[in-house]
Parts: structure tokens; C-alpha cells; sequence
């Protein structure tokens, strides 16, 4: 069946020094040809080769530009692929788009140079994923995650699993089918080995899912410390502007201050909250309200001591707060006179992690970096060899894959025929094929690309 040939704007619409027209289809070298000038013939080149001229619109030059050909299907659709390269800015992109179009090319929605990717066969969904992954990503180690998942790290284990439990189920249902030839006798034993090994797997794929979303949307944090404590000076110094009015004043924050922070490759949703102690005024009150409130729904909390100050019993009550919270007790001010030490400060604290630091000298911020670390990764990571995944989809087909290897291991413990085996061997088998799009339907793939940006 003949599809449509595309063309969209594959970068930013902003004026920049080059802007790319990307067409794709089995009409693009001949839409090429329709409004290129130069040397040679599109239609006539050989395939990933470039070629300088201008694109016309009848009469008219619209603009001087370079054209890159592929032919299929050796291109990033598996489809004959144009890319034109003309000057960057948004008048003269939208003039080559619009001639394009005129010729023949229906305007690409989004996502659809990667959903023909798919269809293709040039990627699996998975990778698919990763790809809008690495357009979004906004810290070192999303990027990395979503790099080593665009390389098939994800679809390599994935089909490794799912190799394992067809083989079972083809078993089964061959004994099944000519039981005089082969027998089932004492394979209930063999299969669950074999099961609880895939379970093993899929359960430390889903424990990655934890430091797969941090990596991606970040980690929810929270300041907290009584007035003048140094929060708002230590949410500048993170992230590395005058986002928040500092004064000696106490008090001086009493809305909540939002800001996303780069700490040592990871993103942080920083909230910097009004300074916590027990007060009539009804504006700070409503501010001390609302500090608590964001504590108690935060991934991190780092509660900012001022050192040079004795503790109080605010203190004590935001210690209650925090004790069975992801905590770092910041003792800050550490370049003054203090009164307030880590050894007192981990005797009340316990075994809160507690780190001297400056937010006006800047000192301690990477000790604050590597803890942050050390609590969200658990250590090194690494992209080599390891899997994180990073998508709620995906971790609910792992679920889905777990709980049928579950039921499997039951039936075997039970006594059940061999027949249930296989029924839910099979379900395993479809949660995860819906990860690499073998088991997935129409309107699921078109929700996934709908969420792609336009011309990609």
C-alpha cells in the first residue's frame, strides 16, 4: 500500500543559522526534484550525498540551501528521506515547508518520522521511547539512560526474557499435543527453577524504575529550617542565581519558591519553603502550613540549621517531621563562630546524614552532591551494561509480565495441570512484547507518538 509522503520543520522554530526541512516517503525525490535548482537531479543522485542549489517556488527562489538525499532504507524511517538545509529563520523555514507541501507532501503530524521508524522495523518501541527521552532530557544521567535505551538495551533484554518463556510454553504445549513422544513428568520442577530466575530479572528491572525517574523528572526536594537559616542563600548558591530575596531580616520568605537545579548530573525540583517556627502572624502561619505540607509529599528534604545559633524546640518539632523522611541535615553558617556541632546535631537526629556547609562561602555543596547521590543511586552508575527504566508503561508490562510468573510458580506449587502453566507463561510473554511493540495495539501506538514534538 502506497502511504503518504511527510515533510515537517525538524528544528526549533526560532531564528538560528541553519533550519532543517526533513521529507520522507516514496515521493520525496520527485517533490525534491519539483522545487530544487542545481547541478544534478535528486531523483538521479546517489543516496546519502549532498547537493548545493536553491529551492524555487515557480519563478521564485526562495532560498539558497544544501540537500541531503537518502535512499531507503538506509535512512532513520527506512524511507526514501530529503533534508533540506536552508538558512534558520522562521519566515524563510515556514516559505520552503509551504512549497514542499504544495508539491505533493502532506504535513507530518507529531511524532510521525518515528512512528514510521517503528512500523518499519527500524526500531522497536522501546527505542522509539527513548527517543523523545533524549530530546527531554535535562540532566546528564537522563541522558545517558536514554541513550543506552535508543542502543537496545532495553529490547535486548526484553526479547532475551521472552525467548525463555516461549521456549517453556512450546514445550508444554507440544508435550500436550503428542504426549506419547514427549513427556511432561517432573517438568513442573525444571520449569520453576527457570521461572524464579525470570522473576529474579524482572524484579530487578523494576527496582531500576526508581532510579530510572529520578534520573528523568528529578527529585522532589524540599528546604526547610526555621527563619534566617540560610535557605533561601542556599537555594541560590544551587542554582546559581539570586532566585530568592535573602535579608537578615527573619521571615523574609513567606510563599513557596520553586526552581529546578543541575546537582552533580541529577535534577533537582527545588521548593524553598518559609522559615518554620511556631508564630500569630496569619501570613507567615499560612507559609509554615504550607512548608510542612510540601515536606511531607517530598523525595528529599534538606533541613538547614544555622550553626551559629543554640537549637530550639522548632527545632525539635521539625526533627519530628523529618525523622523517618529521605533527610541531609545541612549545618550551615560553618564559616562563624558556632554553637551547634555535627556531633550534637546527629545525637538528637540520629541517623540523619548531617554536612557542615557555607551557603555564603559556597563550601559543602559537593559534599551535599555526592550524598544526594549516594541516597537516590545507591553508588556508581553506570550505562554500560546496567537497564533503568524510565517509563511508567514500562514498568507496569514488568509488573503485569511479574505477577503472570507469579500465578505460574502457584500453579506448580498447586498441582495444576500443565495447561495452566502455559496460559500464563503466554500472558508474561504479551506484557512484555507490549514493551518492545509486538503485542500492542493501534490506538496505544498513536497515543505514544501523539506526545512527540513536531518533526520527529
Amino acid at each position: 500500500m502506497k502511504k503518504d509522503t511527510i515533510a515537517a520543520i525538524s528544528t526549533g522554530m526560532t531564528n538560528s543559522g541553519i533550519g532543517i526541512v526533513r521529507i520522507s516517503g516514496e515521493e520525496a525525490f520527485d517533490i525534491a526534484d519539483r522545487i530544487y535548482k542545481g547541478r544534478n537531479k535528486i531523483t538521479e543522485s546517489e543516496s546519502h550525498t549532498i547537493h548545493y542549489g536553491h529551492i524555487i517556488d515557480g519563478e521564485e527562489t526562495i532560498d539558497e540551501v544544501l540537500v541531503m538525499i537518502m535512499r531507503a532504507p538506509r535512512t532513520f524511517t527506512g524511507e526514501d528521506t530529503v533534508e533540506i538545509n536552508c538558512h534558520g529563520g522562521t519566515f524563510v523555514l515556514k516559505r520552503v515547508l509551504e512549497t514542499v507541501l504544495k508539491n505533493g507532501a502532506r504535513a507530518a503530524e507529531p511524532g510521525e518520522f518515528t512512528k514510521r521508524a517503528f512500523l518499519n522495523g527500524k526500531m522497536d518501541l522501546s527505542q522509539a521511547e527513548a527517543v523523545i527521552d533524549v530530546i527531554n532530557s535535562e540532566n546528564e544521567y537522563a541522558l545517558q539512560s536514554s541513550i543506552s535505551q535508543l542502543k537496545g538495551n532495553i529490547k535486548n533484554k526484553i526479547n532475551d526474557i521472552r525467548k525463555k518463556i516461549i521456549y517453556h510454553t512450546a514445550f508444554i504445549e507440544s508435550a500436550l499435543d503428542d504426549p506419547e513422544h514427549i513427556s511432561v513428568d517432573g517438568y513442573g520442577e525444571t520449569l520453576k527453577s527457570e521461572a524464579e530466575k525470570i522473576i529474579d530479572e524482572l524484579e530487578i528491572l523494576i527496582r531500576s524504575a526508581d532510579n530510572g525517574r529520578v534520573m528523568k523528572e528529578g527529585i522532589n526536594t524540599v528546604i526547610v529550617g526555621k527563619p534566617n537559616a540560610g535557605k533561601s542563600s542556599l537555594l541560590n548558591v544551587l542554582s546559581g542565581h539570586e532566585r530568592a530575596i535573602v535579608t537578615d531580616i527573619e521571615g523574609t520568605t513567606r510563599d513557596i519558591l520553586e526552581e529546578q537545579i543541575k546537582l552533580g548530573g541529577l535534577s533537582l525540583n527545588v521548593i524553598d519553603t518559609a522559615g518554620i517556627r511556631t508564630t500569630d502572624d496569619v501570613i507567615e502561619k499560612i507559609g509554615v502550613d504550607r512548608a510542612w505540607e510540601y515536606a511531607m509529599n517530598a523525595d528529599l528534604i534538606i533541613y538547614v540549621v544555622d550553626a551559629s545559633k543554640e537549637l530550639d524546640e522548632n527545632d525539635d518539632k521539625i526533627l519530628d517531621l523529618i525523622r523517618n523522611k529521605n533527610t541531609i541535615i545541612l549545618l550551615n553558617k560553618s564559616d562563624l563562630d558556632t554553637v551547634v556541632t555535627a556531633g550534637m546535631m546527629k545525637e538528637r537526629a540520629g541517623n540523619i546524614p548531617v554536612i557542615s556547609v557555607s551557603a555564603k562561602a559556597e563550601q559543602g555543596i559537593r559534599e551535599l552532591e555526592e550524598m544526594v547521590k549516594e541516597m537516590f543511586l545507591k553508588g556508581e552508575i553506570s550505562f554500560n551494561d546496567q537497564i533503568y527504566i524510565t517509563n511508567v508503561r514500562q514498568k507496569n508490562a514488568l509488573s503485569d509480565a511479574l505477577e503472570s510468573m507469579k500465578k505460574v510458580i502457584q500453579s506448580i506449587d498447586d498441582g495444576m495441570p500443565e495447561d495452566f502453566y502455559s496460559i500464563d507463561l503466554m500472558d508474561a510473554y504479551e506484557s512484555l512484547g507490549s514493551i518492545t511493540g509486538e503485542s500492542v495495539g493501534e490506538d496505544l501506538v498513536n497515543e505514544i507518538f501523539s506526545k512527540f514534538c513536531m518533526g520527529k
